[in-house]
């Protein structure tokens, strides 16, 4: 084994970081195609921001972004419902693989995290404890 591992740093290796992209890239074409026959999906841009793969290549999860919707909670269902069909629809575009992953949907929430973390920085009471820290 080698000594620069990345499954041991807790980081994806270079492979599944890869393999996640080519995910990425065939779910965002399929979404983008309106391929997937779902009331709650109609109409739904959705954003996908990340695939994550597990050390095996067995799992993806898909991070994503339904925008223009205050609660996404409904479009991640909608998309785990049908995951089975939308793995069928990225398998010609992922053929070098062995096996397909199975896929799993998940909110991402780094864009309302963002703007709540950037909302408290600007905030009166943070300006106040800089401007005694610059005194000091």
């Amino acid at each position: 084994m080698s000594r620069f591992d990345a499954s041991r740093s807790g980081q994806p290796s270079q492979r599944q970081l890869r393999v996640g992209e080519l995910v990425r890239h065939a779910l965002a074409e399929t979404l983008q195609r309106g391929e997937v026959s779902d009331p709650v999906l109609d109409g739904v841009i959705v954003t996908i921001a990340e695939v994550r793969m597990s050390a095996d290549l067995k799992h993806a999860t898909a991070m994503v972004h339904p925008l223009g919707i205050e609660d996404g909670e409904g479009v991640v269902e909608a998309l785990n419902r049908n995951a089975r069909f939308l793995r069928g629809r990225i398998t010609p575009a992922l053929k070098q693989m062995r096996s397909m992953p199975d896929l799993k949907f998940r909110l991402d929430t780094r864009f309302e995290d963002d703007a709540r973390i950037d909302a408290l920085l600007h905030s009166p009471e943070v300006a106040r404890d800089l401007k005694h820290d610059d005194e000091d």
